[in-house]
C-alpha cells in the first residue's frame, strides 16, 4: 500500500471545539489513520499527524485547511510559536511505496486546490520549493502573519499559488511542501555529564561547531559570521542534554533524511565518539513513530556485519534492528505501536488467523476461502521452504562459493513468500465481489444491464487474481531450481517438498482461472487459456528438473 504522512500545523491550541472540528474533518476521509494530535496552549498551535493513501491524504489535508480557514481568525491570533496562517504549514512525507516525486506532485495539487477554492495564498517549501530561498520554512515565515500582507506584495516574495488574489486577512498564508520523514532519536550515554553529550552532538551534527584558534577564540569571516567546522553526519541535527527521569545524559538527534543518514549509521558514529571520550553508548530511544524501513535497514546492516543471511522474515529483521540499537533499554519498544505500517494495519485478514482457525474456516460450508486462497498459501509455504534451504546453505562448509547466490535467492524467496501470502485474501475478496455483483438489483432493464456488466467484470477479476498467483509461481519455481542445483544436500528433501508445493499451487491457481471464465466471451477465454497453457508448461518443465535433482540424491 502507498502511504503518505501529513503533519499540518494549525494556529489554534486552546479552543478544544475548534481543534475537534478540524480533526473531525480529517477523520471523515476513508483510508485515513489519525496518529497524533498535539495541542499547545502557550504556542496556541496544534500539530496533527495522520497517514493514508495519496488520494485520501490530499482530501483530508484540504478538509483540515478548509475547516481551519473557517474557524480560525488570524487577525486576533496570539501565540509563542512563529506563524503566518490559520494552517501555518502542511508537509507531505513519503512513508511506504511512495517516491518523493509523487509527494512533490501531490503538494502542488493541494496548493492549487487551497488557492483556487479557499482564496489562500500558498508558498511551496522544502523539496517542493520553486525558488531556492524558499526551501527553508523560516525564510518564508519571516515577518510572520503581521508582516505577510506587505511581504506577498514584494516582487521577490510573490506566492507560488494565489498570486492573482488578495491577501486573505482572516486566514493568512500557508506553506505546503514535501519533505523526508523526520526521526526524533535519542542515544543514551553511561554518564550524567551533559557537557560531554553536547560535545558529541557538536561533532556529529551537520552544522558542526565553531572553529577556534590556538587560544580558543572563535574564528569569524570578513562579514563577522562564525566559521564552522562541519560535523560527521549530514541531515543530522543534535544537542546534548540531561534527562532527570532517566538519570542519564543523551545525545538528542533529529534525522531529517533517514534514508541518507540512517539510524544505525548515527548510532555507530555516536558509539565511536563516546569511546574516544571513555564512555559507552548503552542504548537509544525513538520519540514518536517510525517507518518500518528505518529498522529494516538497521537490521540488514547488522546482519551483514555478522555475515548472516538477509533472506529472513521481515519481523525478524526488525527485531534485530531493535535489539542492535538498544531500543528496549529505557522502555519496551512495542513494534506494533511504534512502526507506522503496523499501527495502521487493522489486521483482520485470513493470513493473520492461526493455522487451526484458517483450516477450520476453509472447511466450513461458505464458498470462501476456497481453492484459490489455499493455492496462494501453499505457494507461500513453498517459497518459505526454498528460502530456508538457501539460509541453511549460507556459510555451510564446502559451499562457500555459493554464498552470494543463496544470499540473493533467500531474499527473493522471502519476497515471493510475502507476495503470495497477500493473495490468500485477494482471491477471497475477488470471489466475494462476484457474489456481491450477483446480488445487485435486477428489476428494471437498466439494473439488469448494470448487474450483468458488474458480474462479468467481477468474474474476469476472479480469473485475473489466480493468474497472478500462477505467474508468481512460475518465477518462484525457477528460483527454487537455482537453489536445488547448489544447495546443502542435507536439505534436499525440503527442496523436494517446496518443488511439489509450488507445482500444486500453480495447478490450483490454473483450476480457479478456468472455472471463473465460464461466463467470459471467446476473446477473454482464449487470452486466459493461452496464459494458463504457457505458464503451466514452463512450471511442469522446471518441476521435472528439480524432481530429477532431488530424486538422484534421495533415492
Amino acid at each position: 500500500m502507498k502511504l503518505i504522512e501529513c503533519v499540518p500545523n494549525f494556529s489554534e491550541g486552546r479552543d478544544e471545539i475548534i481543534i475537534n472540528k478540524i480533526i473531525d474533518s480529517i477523520k471523515t476521509v476513508e483510508n485515513i489513520h489519525l496518529l497524533d494530535v498535539d495541542p499547545g496552549k502557550t504556542t496556541n498551535r496544534t500539530v496533527v499527524t495522520f497517514v493514508g493513501t495519496p488520494e485520501s491524504v490530499l482530501i483530508a489535508a484540504f478538509n483540515g485547511i478548509k475547516t481551519a480557514s473557517k474557524l480560525i481568525n488570524m487577525k486576533i491570533h496570539k501565540g509563542e510559536h512563529p506563524r503566518m496562517g490559520a494552517t501555518d504549514v502542511c508537509p507531505l512525507i513519503p512513508v511506504s511505496n511512495v517516491t518523493m516525486k509523487e509527494c512533490i506532485n501531490l503538494s502542488h495539487k493541494l496548493a492549487k486546490m487551497v488557492s483556487d477554492k479557499l482564496n489562500i495564498q500558498v508558498f511551496m517549501y522544502e523539496n517542493s520549493a520553486k525558488h531556492k530561498d524558499r526551501s527553508n520554512l523560516s525564510n518564508i515565515r519571516k515577518g510572520e502573519y503581521e508582516g505577510m500582507e506587505t511581504k506577498v506584495n514584494d516582487s521577490s516574495w510573490i506566492p507560488d499559488y494565489g498570486n492573482n488574489i488578495l491577501f486573505n486577512k482572516k486566514s493568512g498564508v500557508t506553506a505546503i511542501g514535501a519533505r523526508e520523514y523526520l526521526i526524533a532519536y535519542n542515544i543514551n550515554l553511561n554518564t550524567q555529564n551533559k557537557k560531554i553529550a553536547t560535545d558529541i552532538a557538536l561533532d556529529i551534527r551537520e552544522a558542526g561547531r565553531a572553529k577556534r584558534d590556538n587560544n580558543g577564540k572563535i574564528l569569524r569571516d570578513k562579514s563577522g559570521s562564525i566559521i564552522k567546522k562541519p560535523g560527521k553526519l549530514k541531515f543530522c541535527k543534535a544537542v546534548g542534554w540531561y534527562i532527570d527521569e532517566y538519570n542519564i545524559a543523551q545525545v538528542s538527534i533529529n534525522l531529517t533524511n533517514f534514508k541518507k543518514t540512517s539510524m544505525h549509521k548515527t548510532f555507530e558514529e555516536v558509539r565511536r565518539q563516546a569511546r574516544k571520550r571513555g564512555l559507552r553508548v548503552t542504548g537509544s530511544e525513538v520519540v514518536g513513530l517510525l517507518p518500518k524501513k528505518a529498522l529494516i535497514d538497521a537490521g540488514n546492516y547488522y546482519l551483514s556485519k555478522q555475515n548472516e543471511s538477509l533472506g529472513i522474515p521481515e519481523i525478524d529483521i526488525i527485531k534485530l534492528g531493535v535489539s542492535s540499537l538498544g531500543l528496549n533499554e529505557i522502555n519496551t519498544f512495542k513494534i506494533k505501536e511504534k512502526l507506522i505500517e503496523y499501527v495502521i494495519d487493522n489486521t483482520n485478514n485470513l493470513p493473520a488467523l492461526t493455522i487451526d482457525d484458517f483450516i477450520n474456516e476453509v472447511s466450513r460450508s461458505s464458498a470462501t476461502p476456497g481453492g484459490g486462497s489455499v493455492a496462494a498459501l501453499v505457494g507461500s509455504l513453498g517459497a518459505a521452504l526454498s528460502s530456508m534451504v538457501s539460509n541453511l546453505t549460507i556459510n555451510k562448509k564446502g559451499f562457500e562459493r555459493f554464498n552470494k547466490l543463496h544470499q540473493i535467492k533467500s531474499k527473493q524467496c522471502q519476497v515471493h513468500k510475502d507476495e503470495l501470502l497477500k493473495y490468500v485474501d485477494k482471491d477471497t475478496n475477488a470471489y466475494n465481489d462476484v457474489i456481491n455483483a450477483i446480488r445487485l438489483p435486477k428489476k428494471s432493464k437498466k439494473e439488469i444491464t448494470h448487474r450483468n456488466k458488474k458480474i462479468y467484470e467481477a468474474n474476469i477479476n476472479a480469473a485475473q487474481i489466480p493468474l497472478e498467483i500462477l505467474e508468481k509461481c512460475n518465477i518462484l519455481i525457477h528460483e527454487t531450481l537455482s537453489i536445488s542445483e547448489n544447495c546443502n544436500p542435507n536439505s534436499i528433501s525440503d527442496i523436494a517438498v517446496a518443488n511439489d508445493l509450488i507445482y500444486a499451487a500453480a495447478k490450483g491457481a490454473s483450476y480457479n482461472i478456468i472455472i471463473n471464465l465460464s461466463l467470459a466471451n471467446k476473446k477473454d477465454k482464449e487470452r486466459y487459456s493461452n496464459s494458463v497453457e504457457y505458464y503451466i508448461k514452463q512450471i511442469e518443465d522446471v518441476h521435472l528438473k528439480i524432481s530429477t535433482i532431488t530424486n538422484n540424491i534421495l533415492f
